[in-house]
């Protein structure tokens, strides 16, 4: 042994001091404070000596993207997180700091940390906590038990908290009065705090488009809340005026893509938040959007998307008479999204009798819109020119049972009414009976002709037959 270790004791010896100095040169490259580890996803610090005076960050080689949790202990000198502490780990899940020596969070330190879902704030020194660092967060576990907060309005907002929660696990947190004592934060009553209203004071909210609008809300509460207007990705141009408890929101120009839009008043304190909501409902006259050649699934459908508010009433033509719909044609809508309509012409075991001109026409009391397309869905019978994109083949009828979109009822008085549209959807049933019938006349011609020319050489086979019998035989 003593042999062995004489030999490869220098290569052992070299080969760990790599290895230490790979472990080295990879602790550098993460660049963790010393009473730190860190891993491609975790860093962790919870070595009290020497400890960490400063929030742990990594190296601008690093990407601390990748970062999903940040656990602190024992850390008596951490008393600060900053703003931009934390901004950098976007990815962040759960942040955990406990048994340390926390006191201030700055408002913005999470503001880029939309991932966040535990915070575990456990025994430090923490005797104030605004709701504005958490309100923009979906977290699920807020934990803050042993901390020295102070009772005062500023932490109204754990207790509202507290009792709007549904889960059981509430947490025994108290608060130091004036007196020193500790205070149950369940039976914390602060004179003058609580949480604010918001009322929206709104005209009626359907607006024809182009048209403006103004909004007014009025929002009450001690502490005096502030207001802001939550409006979205609204599209139409808006401005907002606020003076106190009272604001106005106008918008102007107002675009159609608003229709269905939220807009919310918010009225914010040091307890809360409260919101009174309205929707924005826009009239406009109809667009066709979109039009296409017909397409060939199991029937043959010409699609289309209509915009319109109110719904738009559709009617098409064919050749440019009107097109009365029937179970072999029929408008069938397959989407509706608020004020947009996708569907088709569906045409079922259309023939040649079936190309030609279809236009759509679409039509509310704000105005109409249409567009032609030209479909050819076979060739005439003996034409070898067909179209190959347009194959002849039937398809099965699975059945129709959808409507326009539109009031079919009293359409007779929009549009005017021919037999167009039964005569092309009689066509194809009066194109197979003339060809069966004409195939059945021909087949009994031949076989009246057969018959007559058989009739014909069986007569004069028997007359020669006869004549030769009556002739006498000499000798």
């Amino acid at each position: 042994m003593s042999s062995w270790m004489r030999w490869h004791g220098p290569a052992m010896a070299r080969l760990w001091g790599f290895c230490w100095l790979a472990v080295g040169f990879w602790r550098a490259a993460l660049a963790c404070p010393t009473s730190c580890k860190c891993s491609a996803s975790r860093i962790w610090c919870s070595d009290p000596i020497p400890g960490i005076m400063a929030f742990p960050r990594l190296d601008n080689t690093v990407d601390p993207e990748n970062i999903t949790e940040i656990y602190i202990a024992n850390q008596k000198r951490l008393e600060i997180i900053n703003e931009d502490d934390v901004e950098a780990y976007v990815g962040l899940k759960n942040l955990t700091i406990v048994d340390s020596g926390l006191k201030f969070v700055a408002h913005k330190a999470f503001l880029k940390n939309s991932n966040l879902q535990h915070i575990n704030f456990t025994r430090n020194k923490l005797t104030s906590l605004s709701r504005k660092h958490f309100r923009h967060l979906d977290l699920s576990e807020l934990i803050l038990v042993g901390n020295p907060f102070a009772c005062s309005c500023d932490i109204m907002w754990i207790k509202t908290l507290q009792e709007t929660k549904t889960s059981p696990d509430t947490q025994d947190l108290y608060c130091l009065n004036e007196s020193s004592k500790n205070i149950p934060l369940v039976n914390l009553q602060i004179p003058n705090c609580g949480l604010p209203s918001a009322n929206l004071a709104a005209p009626n909210l359907t607006v024809e488009e182009g048209k403006s609008i103004t909004l007014s809300c009025i929002v009450e509460g001690n502490p005096v809340p502030s207001l802001y207007w939550d409006v979205g990705n609204l599209v139409s141009k808006h401005m907002n005026e606020t003076s106190h408890t009272q604001g106005s929101l106008r918008i102007t120009n107002i675009s159609s893509d608003d229709s269905g839009k939220q807009i919310s008043c918010v009225a914010e304190n040091l307890v809360g938040e409260d919101q009174d909501s309205v929707n924005l409902t826009v009239h406009f006259a109809p667009t066709i959007t979109f039009l296409e050649s017909p397409t060939s699934d199991h029937h043959w459908c010409i699609p289309f998307t209509v915009k319109g508010n109110p719904k738009p009433a559709l009617q098409w033509f064919y050749n440019r008479a009107i097109l009365n719909e029937s179970k072999y044609i029929c408008t069938k809508i397959h989407v509706t999204n608020h004020t947009e309509y996708h569907g088709c012409l569906q045409l079922d075991n259309p023939t040649h009798m079936n190309n030609g001109d279809y236009k759509l026409v679409a039509k509310n009391e704000y105005g109409k819109d249409e567009k032609q397309i030209s479909a050819h869905f076979m060739g005439w019978p003996g034409d070898d020119g067909a179209d190959p994109n347009y194959p002849d083949v039937i398809y099965e009828d699975f059945g129709t049972a959808a409507n326009d979109i539109g009031d079919t009822t009293n359409r007779s008085n929009e549009f005017p009414s021919t037999d167009v549209a039964d005569k092309a959807g009689r066509e194809p049933l009066s194109v197979y009976a003339v060809v069966i019938i004409a195939s059945v006349v021909g087949f009994c011609l031949v076989v009246m002709l057969f018959l007559l020319k058989l009739a014909r050489h069986s007569k004069f086979g028997m007359k020669g037959f006869v004549l030769f019998h009556k002739i006498p035989l000499d000798g």
